[in-house]
C-alpha cells in the first residue's frame, strides 16, 4: 500500500477481492471486471498450475476468453511457487494492466499470496547451501535438542515465535541467523520495517461471504459437481505428471482426499462427503485468517444483489 500520507499515483489502484472457498468470488470478480474494463490477476495458490482445473474451480474457458487473466496456468504441477514470485509476477501484471488504461482486479483468497498486497511476506535474505548442510550435519549429529541448543546460544533474549517441538522451523531459524549474523528479534525488527512489495500502489480490499447454511450447501454441491465432471481421472492424470512431488498440490483440498481414494485409503463413495467435509474446515481457518491477518474491510453478503454496489463504490460502476 502507500505510505501513510502519500497517495498512489493516479491509475495505480489495486482492488482486492477476497472471500472463503466457494463461496462465490469467480462470478462476482467476472461481473465486475466486465463492467469496470478490468483484467483479474489471480491470487488462488492452485489456479497456477496446468491442469489443476476441476478440483480447483478454475473459471472456464469462456470466462477467461471474456476477461483477460494473469497468473493462472503458468506452472507444470511438479514445479514450485512462492510468495516472494508471486508478488515479482503481481507487480509486473498490474503494471502492465495500468500502462494499458484498464483497471486491476486481484481475485482469491489464498494465506500468504493475500497478505503480500498489505505487508511484507517475505525477505530478501538467502542462505547459502553451505549453511543448509552445517545445520542439517548438527541435526544428524545431535538431533533437535543440538539444533535448539545453537539457536538458543545465539538467541540469549529467546526464540520468541518458533516452534521449538517443530525440527524444519528450528532448523530454518537456525539457518537464519547463521546466514545473517543477526538474532532472531533483529531479524523480525527489520522484516517489520520492510514495506509491502505493493508499496506505492493504492491497495482496496472487499470481501463477501455467505450465511452458513447458503455456504454449506454451496459446498455439497460443489464437490459433487466436482466428481461428476471427472475430478477422479483428472487427479490420476496429474499424478502421472508428477502431483505428489509438489506438496502444496497434492494436499489441496480435493486432491488430498481423491489421491487417499486412488490408492485405497477411502472409498469412492465416501469421497464427495470427505471433500466438502475438509473444506467446511478451510473456510473456517479462512475466516479467521481474514480476520486477523487483514486490514479493516467491508464484508458483503454475497447473496445480496443490492451489495454489488458497495463492493467497490470508488468505482463508479457497480457489477
Amino acid at each position: 500500500m502507500s505510505p501513510p500520507g502519500q497517495p498512489a499515483p493516479p491509475g495505480r489502484v489495486i482492488r482486492v477481492l477476497t472471500g472463503c472457498t466457494a463461496v462465490g468470488k469467480t462470478e462476482w470478480a467476472m461481473r465486475w471486471a466486465e463492467a469496470n474494463a478490468a483484467e483479474i490477476i489471480s491470487c488462488d495458490s492452485l489456479l497456477f498450475y496446468r491442469g489443476m482445473d476441476i478440483g480447483t474451480a478454475k473459471p472456464t474457458r469462456d470466462e477467461l476468453s471474456r476477461v483477460r487473466h494473469h497468473l493462472v496456468d503458468i506452472r507444470g504441477v511438479s514445479e514450485p511457487m512462492n510468495v516472494a514470485l508471486y508478488c515479482s509476477m503481481a507487480l509486473r501484471a498490474a503494471e502492465d494492466i495500468v500502462s494499458r488504461g484498464r483497471a486491476v482486479l486481484v481475485v482469491g483468497g489464498s494465506g500468504f499470496y493475500l497478505r503480500s498486497y498489505f505487508a511484507p511476506v517475505a525477505d530478501a535474505l538467502e542462505v547459502p547451501a553451505s549453511v543448509r548442510e552445517s545445520v542439517a550435519a548438527l541435526m544428524r549429529a545431535g538431533g533437535l535438542a543440538a539444533v535448539a541448543g545453537e539457536l538458543g546460544r545465539l538467541n540469549p533474549g529467546g526464540a520468541t515465535g518458533i516452534d521449538m517441538a517443530n525440527p524444519r522451523r528450528v532448523c530454518a531459524a537456525l539457518e537464519r541467523c547463521l546466514a545473517s549474523g543477526r538474532t532472531l528479534a533483529e531479524l523480525a525488527a527489520g522484516f517489520a520495517r520492510a514495506p509491502s512489495a505493493f508499496a506505492g500502489w493504492d491497495v482496496r480490499l472487499a470481501r463477501i461471504d455467505l450465511p452458513a447454511d447458503k455456504l454449506e450447501a454451496r459446498i455439497a454441491a460443489r464437490a459433487d459437481a466436482m466428481l461428476r465432471a471427472g475430478l477422479v481421472d483428472e487427479v490420476r492424470r496429474l499424478a502421472d505428471s508428477g502431483l505428489r512431488s509438489n506438496p502444496s498440490a497434492a494436499r489441496a483440498i480435493g486432491y488430498r482426499e481423491t489421491l487417499e481414494a486412488l490408492d485405497g485409503g477411502l472409498g469412492t463413495a465416501s469421497l464427495a462427503a470427505a471433500i466438502a467435509r475438509d473444506t467446511r474446515a478451510l473456510v473456517k481457518k479462512q475466516r479467521t485468517w481474514f480476520r486477523t491477518q487483514l486490514p479493516a474491510h467491508p464484508v458483503i453478503d454475497a447473496s445480496d444483489p443490492a451489495g454489488a454496489a458497495r463492493l467497490f463504490p470508488d468505482s463508479g460502476v457497480a457489477p
